[in-house]
């Protein structure tokens, strides 16, 4: 698979250019994001698979806009603006076909959704029984946790025996974790509290704030 996709790029040629100007804004304030890298793929197909090649690479400027000479991959139907992410925005990927990217090629205009702090704090109050098992799941405009930001998780309790990242099991729990999650959109927490052979299923819905903290505290 690898030699293919090595003799492919290397027979890549071009078509000629296509000017582009456009901006980066966020979804919500509507306001431009400055110096915001882009990464742009032309998308071959070679069989019945999708080959990213690469296409530039460019930068919003201190207005949030950008202006570029794209040299067209010959043969690709559909590019990828792949913006790079950080600890204010995600990575994501927008997908154009070519004819939209030529309607279209001097009034481009991409929305980034923007993160914000999350911090869940966890403390295990009950007594009885010695021992259960806590799990704790959750998801950001529908971005699950795993994929959506790096989380820590500092465990202050005596038990450290994790079933997976998300797992405590035993009797003193008293944790804190820290994550990041889409400002002003729905965020989605779900606590599995397995407890005398039964199954408790708690789902809280939050919306996180800009420029507040943005705490969810468990006690059980």
């Amino acid at each position: 698979m690898s030699t293919t996709v090595i003799l492919l790029i290397g027979c890549v040629n071009t078509e000629g250019t296509l000017e582009i100007k456009g901006k980066v804004i966020d979804d919500y304030t509507k306001t431009e994001i400055p110096y915001r890298s882009i990464i742009i793929q032309g998308l071959l197909e070679s069989n019945e698979k999708i080959i990213p090649i690469d296409a530039g690479q460019i930068s919003t400027d201190s207005s949030g806009c950008f202006t570029y000479s794209l040299n067209k991959v010959k043969y690709a139907h559909y590019y990828n603006f792949c913006f790079v992410g950080d600890s204010d925005y995600p990575s994501v990927t927008r997908k154009l076909g070519l004819y939209e990217l030529d309607q279209n090629a001097k009034y481009l205009s991409f929305s980034l959704s923007k993160l914000v702090d999350l911090t869940i704090k966890i403390h295990r109050e009950s007594k009885k029984p010695v021992f259960d098992t806590l799990s704790l799941y959750w998801e950001s405009n529908g971005v699950s946790c795993w994929s959506l930001y790096p989380y820590k998780i500092d465990d202050y309790g005596k038990t450290k025996n994790y079933l997976g990242l998300t797992t405590w099991i035993g009797g003193n729990v008293n944790s804190t974790i820290k994550t990041r999650v889409f400002a002003d959109k729905r965020t989605k927490i779900r606590w599995d509290l397995d407890r005398n052979g039964k199954r408790i299923v708690l789902i809280d819905t939050i919306m996180c704030r800009r420029d507040i903290t943005n705490i969810v505290n468990f006690t059980y």
